[in-house]
């Protein structure tokens, strides 16, 4: 939230008057005098019709307005960004508030820059004597709605510590029960009353109809919460639905074996900050004594199923203990072979045995012929795997696709010097669970004995190459030993032809793209943060003589790949 410290005064004469004009307009034509301000408190809304994120606010600001307005005491002006007469009429009609004549783009201009207006929607609060409340508007009502008013910093820490409160004595009615509602619904239109919830384990389940993860998830979550009903389990769910139509709601909630608020429920709002929701889905769970027992368990429903519940941390802990167990026991047959599925295919599409591949390195490549990132990938991989064939024949690459026909799963292995699975192989769905594959490319190491052994290979490749070969964390720890001694060697600051503005210092980079060479560079830059500037080492260090670049004359290195040494 931005600083609320304001200590300039406006008088509102002076913002909103011109020479020509001592009214503000409504969207029925109707002049309304600026001295109708005096003594009120009131929010200047810089918006405009062509701004999706202004079009979705102003619809929220209206609730909050009509609300609001009534005390007499708060008015809005309507600050126009748009760019014809026409627009701002089309756009005023739906605001019952005040408004900047379109035609005096002088006045409008001048607020624009007194507020310093970077961005819409924005809203300036400002109160009765002039001064400003809060440039955070947009972000209060959307977090706090007619609940923030008057939008004073008092009001805010009010409500925060009225939340803070609420956790600590949280109960699972004062988590459903507003004012006006007293019940949740069921999918025939039945109003359950929260009090019959009580002593159970309920899991409130936000979700969005029309959003792909929380559609693949509803499926997964109904067989669940079907099975612990059915073993007698004392548990339920609440939908808390975040859709803005009511249809699609409807729609989606008619599926579905369990309980809701309703949509467009206020609580459903309040809820969302109440728990921090940051990503969907997200299944909050409340145990019998109203207390929030986890904050999301959704991949554990995904992942465990029904074992997961009660969802407490003993649980967890319990299950943690299985997948170490499983982890230790596991073997390269146990996770590429389901059933008569006991094979990999070469590059005429013969069958290789799974039992040929026992005791060797085994790289699991998920990959696809559509993704950019993973044709660019490839030629680093292919080298680093000829690189290694090269002193240990006893590795071998598994390419599993994600390819969407079998043509482009040809054209893209046929690229490859290495093994697959063949193209639908229902292991993949398998292999994709068991290793959480949520992006591509990825690249995962299984070593001799059948274990895991690193699951971040693709970027350990992109830094290292063939050098991280066998990708242990023995290996990785020492590579990084050798990058930190190399270092040492290499100026810690330097000026370069490429960027003749800023001198360069050696910094630690996670990832950047070299200005150079345009190629992509990890853990070491010389950098300017001024510029948002980064040359491979071997880019600011390479001696050109012609051109006067790189180090002195003391200064000799030779540089091969990512790495530079002193000579």
């Amino acid at each position: 939230m931005a600083d609320m410290s304001e200590t300039t005064t406006h008088d509102f004469q002076s913002l909103f008057s011109s020479v020509e004009r001592d009214f503000l307009v409504r969207n029925n034509g109707d002049q309304v005098k600026i001295d109708s301000l005096k003594g009120k408190k009131f929010g200047l809304y810089f918006s405009a019709s062509w701004c999706g994120p202004c079009r979705r606010f102003t619809p929220n600001l209206v609730e909050v307005y009509n609300e609001v307005a009534s005390k007499g005491d708060f008015e809005v002006v309507f600050v126009s960004a748009d760019e014809d007469e026409e627009s701002f009429r089309g756009y005023f009609s739906k605001m019952p508030w005040l408004a900047v004549p379109f035609s005096d783009s002088e006045t409008r201009d001048r607020l624009d820059e007194l507020f310093k207006v970077s961005g819409i929607p924005h809203l300036v609060i400002i109160d009765e004597n002039g001064k400003v409340v809060t440039d955070s508007g947009v972000e209060i009502i959307g977090e706090y709605g007619v609940e923030g008013y008057p939008f004073t910093t008092e009001r805010i820490k009010e409500l925060k510590d009225q939340e803070e409160a609420a956790k600590r004595e949280q109960t699972l009615k004062s988590i459903l029960v507003s004012p006006s509602r007293d019940f949740v619904i069921s999918p025939d239109g039945r109003k359950v009353p929260v009090s019959e919830l009580e002593g159970k384990t309920v899991g409130l389940y936000f979700s969005y109809s029309s959003y792909k993860l929380c559609v693949e998830f509803t499926p997964i979550l109904v067989e669940v919460y079907e099975k612990l009903k059915a073993k007698g389990e004392s548990f339920e769910i609440v939908l808390i639905p975040l859709d803005g139509d009511e249809e699609s709601f409807e729609q989606d909630f008619k599926s579905m074996p369990w309980f809701a608020l309703p949509v467009k429920d206020k609580s459903c709002e309040k809820l969302v900050r109440y728990f921090e929701l940051s990503t969907l889905p997200t299944l909050v769970v409340i145990g019998p004594d109203g207390k929030t027992v986890h904050p999301n368990v959704a991949e554990a429903v995904k992942e465990h199923g029904v074992l997961a519940y009660p969802f407490t941390p003993e649980k967890f802990k319990e299950l943690l203990e299985i997948e170490k167990a499983k982890e230790e026991a596991q073997t390269l047959e146990s996770i590429l072979v389901l059933g008569d599925l006991n094979y990999v295919i070469g590059k005429d599409g013969a069958k290789v045995p799974v039992s040929e591949l026992v005791g060797k390195n085994i790289l699991l490549y998920f990959s696809a012929h559509w993704c950019p990132p993973c044709r660019a990938f490839l030629p680093k991989l292919i080298k680093t795997y000829h690189d290694i064939k090269a002193k240990d024949d006893a590795f071998e690459v598994i390419f599993i696709s994600s390819d969407r026909d079998q043509s482009s799963f040809d054209e893209f292995f046929s690229s490859m010097p290495w093994l697959a699975l063949p193209f639908g192989d229902e292991r993949k769905k398998t292999l994709q669970k068991k290793f959480k594959i949520q992006g591509i490319p990825a690249a995962i190491a299984i070593g001799p004995s059948g274990r895991t052994v690193n699951k971040e290979v693709r970027q350990i490749i992109a830094i290292h190459g063939a050098d991280a070969y066998p990708f242990t964390e023995e290996k990785l720890k020492q590579l990084n030993q050798q990058l930190e001694e190399m270092a040492k060697e290499w100026p810690e600051k330097l000026k370069h032809e490429s960027h003749a503005e800023h001198e360069l210092l050696l910094t630690r980079r996670n990832q950047y793209n070299c200005d150079g060479c345009d190629e992509m560079g990890y853990t070491w830059s010389y950098y300017c943060e001024n510029c948002d500037f980064d040359l491979h080492p071997k880019c600011a260090l390479k001696n050109d003589e012609e051109t006067g670049n790189g180090p002195t004359e003391k200064q000799e290195f030779v540089c091969d790949g990512d790495v530079c040494r002193r000579v």
